[in-house]
């Protein structure tokens, strides 16, 4: 039953490494540490993977785990199962995995990987499963917040490591039917009317400290068209209401939904469908500002010369007094005209700040959410039509005790990354449907 190599001491995270590893293995699974971490397995729990392996008949196994903090205390870490879209590369499958020796070795591992052999090889792997038990303890993990972690895969500095993932993840989608290749399809001439060439849109819950710098940095904004700012305010009872009640400008619109079921997406929907709304719809968070009175201007621009369905541009990292913070500038580059669209379905996140051709999105529609909506319809709409990008800083994201993303739970991190997994499992299914016909 307890037939495992165990393998310690070194991660395989290179091709060479990893077709080592797997002519020396000779139990029947191996165990990898794939963090290279100290840990302590638990009572029986080589037996456990074992059995969970061989009745499962999976080729890949992971468990549930504990962490071991520095002072000494025990947090329990519960993990998330693997589903279909789970394609980001950071998905965590905790430092332990039980790897059959058999579906390893019958692989044709790919020569050349440098930083992501072990992302290939559990995009290989046929059956992945998740056992929902605390198998063992890990010592000393990332212990940054959650809002730390959040942009390692934009840092400069692995930007190595993020083209070979890419490389790996569109091998991947050619080898299983979901690359998409070509041009995108054009957008469509637009039929509809709008009082106003663009919008922009705030949704706001509970933000009294921020939302007013907001909507003058809206309002602020100098452009050769007319424009006027739809502010979303989802029931705030914290004298948000009073607030925006009391701005004295005709280009505000002020939105109390009669709905109280409605996430952002929720009221990104209530906000592009009323009759206020311009022809493009541009995001702005009620934590942030534009980092400038030109940036309205530039994303109708970009939208007008380029015709696009969608236009993202790039924000700089700012503390809540607009002072510059690491990692700095957010602008995207591993978003590339050639493959972008195939990449949205490694990364986490699109960028910002979006903008979007109304009458497209007024078909679409966001999911009712309030975490990675903006992220499910950049996806959908990039499955068909172009997405633009602007490459120098446009907003200023600030970063605050108050943010949503600041410092999550696992619970909640767990719950985020499960959300845009399923995100992707869909939007997967959908273009392979689309490139089958």
């Amino acid at each position: 039953m307890t037939d495992i190599t165990l393998i310690t001491g070194r991660v395989p995270r290179t091709s060479e490494a990893l077709k080592q590893l797997a002519a020396e293995a000779t139990g029947t699974y191996l165990l990898i540490n794939t963090k290279n971490v100290d840990y302590d397995l638990g009572y029986l729990a080589l037996e456990r993977f074992a059995e969970v392996a061989a009745d499962t008949g999976a080729d890949l196994v992971f468990a549930d785990h504990y962490d071991r903090l520095a002072d000494g205390t025990v947090r329990r870490h519960p993990l998330i199962d693997c589903q279909a879209g789970a394609l980001r590369d950071d998905f965590d499958f905790g430092a332990l995995w039980l790897v059959r020796t058999a579906a390893l070795k019958a692989l044709d591992l790919p020569d050349g990987l440098r930083f992501g052999a072990l992302y290939d090889l559990r995009l290989r792997l046929d059956k992945i499963f998740h056992i929902k038990e605390f198998l063992y303890t890990e010592f000393e993990p990332d212990l940054r917040a959650s809002g730390q972690k959040q942009f390692d895969y934009v840092d400069p500095r692995n930007r190595e490591v993020q083209i070979e993932m890419e490389r790996i993840c569109t091998d991947y989608l050619r080898r299983t039917g979901a690359l998409l290749e070509g041009p995108c399809r054009p957008v469509p001439d637009c039929k509809e009317t709008f009082p106003v060439v663009a919008s922009v849109v705030i949704p706001v819950l509970n933000r009294i400290r921020t939302v007013g710098d907001a909507v003058r940095s809206a309002l602020g904004q100098q452009t050769d068209f007319p424009f006027n700012v739809i502010v979303v305010d989802n029931h705030s009872t914290d004298g948000t209401t009073a607030l925006l009640d009391a701005i004295d400008d005709p280009r505000l619109v002020h939105i109390v939904p009669q709905r109280t079921d409605l996430g952002i997406g929720g009221c990104w929907n209530s906000a592009v469908r009323d009759p206020h709304c311009g022809a493009f719809a541009v995001q702005l968070d009620s934590d942030d500002v534009y980092s400038g009175p030109d940036t309205l201007q530039k994303i109708v621009d970009t939208f007008r010369k380029e015709g696009a369905a969608m236009v993202i541009g790039s924000y700089l990292m700012t503390d809540f007094n607009m002072e510059p913070i690491p990692p700095g500038v957010i602008d995207h580059r591993e978003w590339t005209e050639e493959n972008g669209r195939n990449n949205a379905l490694r990364i986490n996140g699109l960028g910002a700040p979006r903008a979007f051709r109304t009458d497209l999105l007024r078909q679409v529609g966001f999911p009712n959410v309030s975490y990675g909506e903006d992220y499910a319809v950049g996806l959908r709409l990039c499955r068909e039509y172009r997405i633009a990008r602007i490459y120098e800083p446009v907003y200023c994201c600030r970063r605050w005790d108050g943010n949503s993303d600041a410092a999550l739970s696992i619970e909640r991190v767990n719950a985020n990354n499960l959300y845009k997994d399923s995100i992707r499992t869909v939007e997967l299914a959908a273009r392979r449907r689309m490139l089958a016909k």
